[in-house]
């Protein structure tokens, strides 16, 4: 009775680790720039920021879901199940502490984990690593236990399988888009809905704290126990102790270069369709497809449609850009950010209609005349 039990305990805690690794790893691996900014903001973090390439920060983002995405399937089907038992601990031991690092510290506010598709707090992030650690625990001590599936010449068949169907995933993912956009612009998402607080919602909270003097002492005070006016200011400081409720698009602002006006009301107000070159960097901005987006700019402006570039870059960036491509839109100021938040494309092009996002793709695959006006009369919507 003990072994059964046993066993149980064993099979469920190689189920966990089994579905948590290969949804981690499956939802970084179809957004690997998403993946490779989040790894430069840990180095950053760490004051390592600009120290490593893009190059190998982006294949540390692929590298690091494959193996995740691999334990996982590996852990599933009970594959190798001593080495993979040892390798899945190794990888918890290595991430553990750095999400207690995360808990104590809190330098970047979230670990990661799931990509977009979960958001969890550094706590649960610890929390959520101490019971897979524990798992893995389990899994290497009693790895007997674990119940074999498949015969070793159809192991190595699973194995292969899953390393190039994950490897195929990210390059897909970094060629096009996203298949599954977890972000809040995503092909239907209204903009300035998403902008929008809710009636009730909770409000940042602030604590100010006043440095006051008498008599030769200094003392700190709040606003609670503010002494009399014997006291002599000093200095003041406010800290904010809780952000309050946060909108999920919260950040989204169209600066037009040529007059400095804020044109955002006007772009989600407008009737007509909107089209969007979203380009967070132009020196780093892929100009094999200027032809065809500047045949979209001539289609938008036969048909009275607006569109503008939106990008972080400064002017000298966006003369080389206008040098290169004979670009006639105008070009607005954006947060580089919000740009890589928008799409995970560089150049990517949006349409909006009134402040819908109706269409998205990247500028490997951009859309034909008529995609762009059946989705201009709203017969359909289009993901890239």
């Amino acid at each position: 009775m003990k072994e059964k039990l046993l066993k149980v305990g064993v099979n469920l805690a190689r189920l966990v680790i089994a579905a948590t690794f290969t949804f981690s790893g499956y939802v970084k691996a179809i957004d690997p720039l998403g993946t490779q900014y989040k790894i430069t903001d840990y180095l950053g973090a760490v004051g390592l920021h600009g120290m490593l390439p893009d190059w190998l920060t982006l294949a540390l983002s692929v590298a690091l879901s494959a193996t995740e995405f691999t334990l996982g399937v590996m852990m599933l089907f009970a594959i190798h199940r001593r080495l993979t038992t040892k390798a899945t601990l190794g990888f918890m031991l290595i991430m553990t502490p750095v999400t207690l690092w995360l808990y104590l510290a809190n330098p970047v506010e979230d670990c990661g984990c799931f990509g977009d598709a979960v958001k969890l707090s550094n706590g649960e992030t610890l929390l959520k690593n101490l019971v897979l650690t524990a798992c893995a625990v389990v899994t290497l001590k009693w790895h007997s236990f674990m119940r074999l599936i498949f015969l070793k010449r159809a192991q190595w068949i699973i194995i292969n399988g899953t390393l190039l169907f994950i490897g195929a995933s990210s390059l897909y993912s970094l060629y096009f888009l996203p298949p599954f956009d977890f972000r809040p612009y995503h092909v239907g998402a209204n903009i300035r809905k998403g902008m929008e607080i809710p009636q009730g919602a909770e409000q940042p909270k602030f604590e100010t704290t006043f440095l006051l003097r008498k008599n030769g002492e200094t003392r700190e005070f709040t606003l609670e126990n503010y002494p009399d006016s014997t006291w002599e200011f000093v200095d003041s400081k406010t800290v904010q102790t809780s952000k309050g409720y946060v909108p999920p698009i919260h950040d989204f602002s169209i600066v037009l270069n040529e007059t400095g006006e804020d044109i955002t009301e006007q772009v989600l107000d407008e009737e007509k369709p909107v089209l969007l070159l979203v380009a967070p960097h132009l020196e780093q901005a892929d100009d094999s497809n200027f032809g065809q987006i500047d045949q979209i700019y001539e289609l938008t402006h036969d048909q009275g449609w607006l569109m503008y570039c939106l990008t972080a870059s400064g002017e000298r960036a966006i003369a080389r850009w206008i040098d290169m491509t004979g670009a006639e839109y105008p070009f607005c100021t954006t947060d580089d950010i919000t740009l890589k938040t928008i799409v995970r494309s560089n150049p990517g092009l949006l349409m909006l209609q009134q402040g819908v996002i109706v269409g998205k793709w990247s500028h490997n695959r951009l859309p034909s005349e008529q995609q762009l006006m059946e989705l201009a009369q709203g017969k359909t919507a289009h993901n890239n």
